[in-house]
């Protein structure tokens, strides 16, 4: 007969083999999630000390309280310090255990100081237990083995309630202490030790809570850059493929146009004029071009590149462009000592002048403007109202825009109804990202446009 296979714990054994059968083995991985979460365990509460944090001024008080009573009431027990040599003994620990005791409150962020102070306090406070009777003096013992259990490693904080045991068990077999006596004391010692650790474990613990906050919050912080990242190179993306291909194209079609034109005859003034425009267009798109290649470079890499000219020559070159359209009489005005200025603040500043000669060009085609670009104090105007021609105010800098407003009954431009309305609104949002404030609406029959930009937000 052929011999047959049987299954078990070794797979597939011969019946005839003489290997002993293996025992069943244990779930996996068992004994070794038992020993790692005491490993774990044991390194929570042997970690280095923790600083000593603003603890409460009470626990303080308490313990001055509890140190007052030790030596209020020890030299009231039966032996008497000083009297005989056991109260001569009682005397010098109990002056020991006090000096200690006050080196240990003081020594809190001084992590070998305290570690002394507490040694000093175990042996001179279990040796004043052992020599007196069953008194408060059994509290400086509590203490040292409470506070090491709280602030030190396992391994030295249980020396510590050790050294706190052997000396009160060896002044109390000296003394002939009762049996009782003899447990008590051990027993208050390492069960406030015990109480030392489970408070250390939970410190612990809510340290490394606060830590992972911390952690979670600097993630969150990341996430939510990266998101910023991710979506300034969207709109990097969609001013590039819309604005610029698009101005790129009219800027094209200019050229052609303006080719087209000059091979006509120039014997009429209006062909000259025609041309004239179309150049100026040219240079509008080409600076528009500019622009656009400045905005993507500040969402791609950060802020703009700083423009070679100084605030008050780029207020003078756009004054100089509206003029040169010759529907519009800009008068430009700078006032104080001309400073530098930070990209950003600059920036605005260009862009709030030119949004309100825009308008102004829109709303009242024709009409004179006045622009101010005021450094240094800005206060009241010339006229009373919070202009930039007074002195009282705050360093900084200051852009006005004043147009005529139109009549009631004046019939709108050409140009009055284009836009999206929202141009004001984005000055405002400039303006406040840069800590300062943006004013428009009429002021003794004009239009003004005001913006306040601080000092702290204007110099480099």
């Amino acid at each position: 007969m052929r011999p047959r296979w049987r299954r078990g714990g070794d797979g597939n054994v011969h019946s005839a083999s003489t290997r002993p059968p293996t025992r069943a083995a244990t779930p996996p991985g068992y004994v070794k999630d038992v020993l790692s979460s005491l490993a774990a365990r044991w390194q929570l509460i042997s970690e280095p000390v923790p600083r000593y944090r603003d603890m409460p001024p009470v626990i303080d008080g308490v313990r001055i309280l509890i140190l007052a009573m030790v030596l209020i009431t020890v030299p009231l027990a039966d032996p008497h310090p000083g009297v005989g040599a056991r109260g001569i003994a009682i005397a010098v620990a109990l002056g020991i255990s006090a000096v200690a005791w006050i080196a240990m409150m003081w020594a809190q962020n001084r992590p070998g100081l305290y570690v002394a102070a507490l040694v000093v306090m175990a042996a001179a406070g279990g040796t004043l237990a052992g020599l007196s009777e069953f008194n408060t003096a059994i509290a400086v013992g509590c203490v040292v083995t409470s506070s090491a259990g709280v602030r030190l490693p396992t391994e030295t904080s249980l020396a510590i309630a050790a050294e706190t045991v052997a000396a009160f068990l060896v002044a109390g077999l000296i003394t002939g202490e009762t049996s009782s006596t003899l447990v008590g004391g051990p027993a208050a010692y390492l069960g406030l030790w015990a109480f030392g650790l489970t408070r250390r474990a939970y410190l612990l613990r809510a340290e490394q809570a606060e830590q992972a906050l911390e952690q979670a919050r600097r993630a969150h912080a990341a996430e939510s850059q990266a998101a910023a990242l991710a979506e300034r190179a969207r709109i990097a993306r969609e001013i590039h493929d819309v604005l610029a291909h698009s101005l790129a194209a009219v800027s094209v079609n200019l050229q052609a146009a303006e080719g087209l034109l000059g091979a006509l005859p120039d014997d009429r003034p209006e062909l000259a004029k025609a041309i004239e425009c179309i150049e100026r267009a040219g240079a509008f798109t080409r600076d528009g071009l500019a622009e656009a290649r400045r905005a993507i470079l500040a969402l791609r890499e950060g802020p703009a590149p700083r423009s070679p000219r100084s605030l008050a020559g780029q207020l003078e070159a756009l004054a100089q462009e509206y003029r040169a359209d010759g529907d519009m009489a800009v008068d430009f005005r700078v006032t104080g000592e001309p400073s530098p200025v930070s990209a950003e603040a600059g920036l605005t500043a260009y862009r709030t002048a030119q949004e309100a000669l825009t308008n102004a060009r829109k709303h009242a085609p024709g009409q004179p403007v006045s622009l101010r670009l005021a450094f240094g104090p800005s206060g009241n105007g010339s006229d009373g109202s919070d202009g930039v021609d007074g002195s009282d105010g705050v360093d900084g800098v200051t852009v006005e825009i004043v147009s005529p407003l139109p009549p009631a009954d004046d019939t709108e431009g050409p140009l009055a109804r284009t836009g999206t309305g929202y141009g004001l609104t984005g000055l405002r949002e400039r303006a406040a990202l840069c800590r300062g404030t943006l004013t428009a609406g009429p002021v003794d029959g004009q239009w003004r446009v005001l913006l306040r930009l601080p000092a702290g937000a204007v110099h480099q």
